[in-house]
């Protein structure tokens, strides 16, 4: 799985009154630091589990998230035409609750791995997204966009108007974010969006004690993960092709940030 975010669904968020608290949480012993407890805490609620027999995942993530991420998305890809490629999408609950609510965009899902996109698949079909299209195997940190490139899917598909990614780039090797932000500027235009939703630092501070202790939970389990500074992802945007970005801020202390192709 190296270069690759984790399989558990949506991506687990900051701790502190955040999407992936975990009330009652697991018994901890003393022998504990405060790092591995907070880091049992994080993945029990990013867990996904089975919803039915029908195949689809639910993250507990997801489902508190959608609400505000759709929100925005509605906002900034208003009276837009053409493809949202979604980057890591997990157990396919954003694609199923918010791209209905944006009826002329086509979103196409991706993920790594099977069982993911059987839950997009899943997912879609119980909530009738009528333009949500079959979820396709991709890795963010390979040459995703000639990928898509050599096998029609972007000419099919075109315009891509958005590359959206939701809790990916933190909890996942840094290449992952290169890849997905130098393909993102392969597939979009001039005024195609770069949606990127997550914690960030800013000017090289946490936004929040929360967010910190989070950031050293990450770094803890794997030490390539950790929250981004969101200058570094912003000149990682820069240099294939974008502008600077307008920033939503999120519940949770989380950003949603919108780059514009240039």
């Amino acid at each position: 799985m190296a270069g690759r975010p984790p399989d558990n669904g949506q991506r687990p968020e900051t701790h502190q009154g955040s999407d992936t608290e975990q009330r009652g949480g697991p018994a901890q012993t003393k022998a504990q630091t405060n790092a591995q407890a907070m880091a049992q805490t994080i993945m029990t609620a990013a867990e996904t589990v089975a919803q039915g027999d029908d195949g689809r995942l639910c993250s507990p993530s997801a489902t508190r998230n959608a609400g505000a991420i759709g929100e925005a998305l509605f906002r900034l890809l208003a009276g837009r035409t053409g493809t949202l490629i979604e980057i890591g999408s997990g157990t396919g609950q954003h694609a199923a609750s918010i791209a209905p609510g944006l009826p002329s965009i086509c979103w196409l899902p991706t993920e790594y791995r099977e069982a993911q996109l059987a839950s997009i698949v899943a997912w879609c079909a119980q909530a009738g997204a009528s333009n949500v299209r079959q979820p396709r195997r991709l890795d963010a940190a390979a040459d995703w966009a000639s990928d898509l490139a050599v096998d029609g899917t972007l000419a099919a598909m075109s315009p891509i108007a958005a590359v959206f990614a939701s809790n990916v780039i933190h909890i996942a090797p840094w290449r992952v974010a290169e890849g997905l932000i130098t393909g993102a500027g392969k597939v979009l235009a001039a005024g195609g969006m770069l949606l990127l939703y997550g914690p960030y630092r800013e000017g090289g501070r946490h936004t929040g004690e929360g967010n910190a202790r989070f950031d050293a939970t990450l770094k803890a389990r794997d030490p390539d993960w950790g929250v981004r500074d969101l200058e570094a992802v912003a000149n990682l945007a820069r240099t294939a092709g974008f502008g600077a970005p307008a920033i939503t801020r999120m519940p949770a202390n989380n950003l949603l940030l919108a780059f514009t192709r240039l």
